[in-house]
């Protein structure tokens, strides 16, 4: 089976005993154009909401998560029919959405603007994302061991097929509360793996994630919590360190930030009644 995330190109490599020519994998990284169909059965619309670069693979899943997490729908119950435009060589997918449904458009306006790096504000950006949480945080009684969490690096990293070949992607795993890891999608882009992530959430039925544990294989970005958030996921870790404005969110939204985890460390930045008491070793 040919693996459309990898391609092999001819390099040269360098070491302190002489130069050889050999294949090496790298992944792949190309546009998807997400193109929306909506409106009344009398005055349908096909707009162009998004062009991304992306790892090819899970496509559909990508488009739905990115739907979601921007508020344009609520479940799989408000779209008809999702596919790749094969006269697009699969670099276009379809969606469309139940006549019902009025998407609130307005809100890619800010995914726009926020994925700029342009400075926005972040009084505007946690606002946004509070009007449009699907599942608004509420009460729970998790409790996570440290050992636990230890656990989920390595684990993650066991799974990572096509980063074991390039060494170039990005990957988001959902653990259960057990530890046992229940799903994992990796991208090029870092928000694009989990909107892989959670597009298969969708797909599945199991939104909200509200009993699991999301790992990030870099650092927690704005845009990360925000997409979390709105999946209902409490706990959020990743190897590597949040943004100022992620802590920010998470902590509004009563979840779980922890960075730096790995190597049987790691440290809580929101969220830490979560985090069992245990004796010092």
């Amino acid at each position: 089976m040919i693996n459309i995330s990898v391609s092999q190109f001819p390099i040269k490599k360098i070491t302190t005993t002489g130069k050889s020519e050999v294949d090496d994998a790298l992944a792949v990284e190309e546009p998807l154009e997400i193109r929306l169909t909506y409106g009344p059965s009398d005055g349908r619309v096909q707009k162009s909401l998004s062009v991304t670069m992306r790892t090819p693979g899970h496509d559909r899943e990508l488009a739905l998560g990115f739907l979601f997490a921007e508020g344009i729908i609520k479940d799989n119950r408000d779209v008809v029919s999702i596919q790749n435009d094969e006269r697009t060589n699969g670099s276009v997918v379809d969606i469309e959405l139940h006549e019902s449904i009025a998407p609130a458009l307005s809100s890619l306006d800010r995914h726009f603007y926020t994925s700029s790096s342009c400075g926005v504000c972040g009084k505007t950006s946690l606002e946004a994302v509070r009007m449009a949480l699907v599942f608004p945080p509420d009460i729970d009684h998790i409790q996570l061991s440290a050992s636990l969490l230890y656990k989920l690096p390595a684990l993650l990293r066991q799974r990572q097929e096509i980063f074991d070949q390039t060494g170039g992607l990005h990957a988001s795993a959902l653990f259960n509360l057990q530890g046992k890891l229940v799903l994992l999608r990796e991208d090029v882009g870092r928000h694009n793996a989990l909107d892989k992530l959670i597009g298969a959430s969708i797909i599945k039925g199991c939104l909200p994630l509200n009993n699991h544990v999301l790992l990030l294989s870099g650092r927690i970005s704005f845009e990360l919590v925000q997409k979390a958030a709105m999946a209902g996921i409490r706990i959020v870790t990743a190897v590597g360190a949040p943004s100022s404005l992620a802590l920010s969110l998470a902590r509004e939204n009563n979840m779980t930030l922890i960075g730096f985890l790995r190597d049987n460390r790691f440290n809580i930045y929101t969220g830490e009644q979560r985090i069992a008491n245990e004796p010092l070793v």
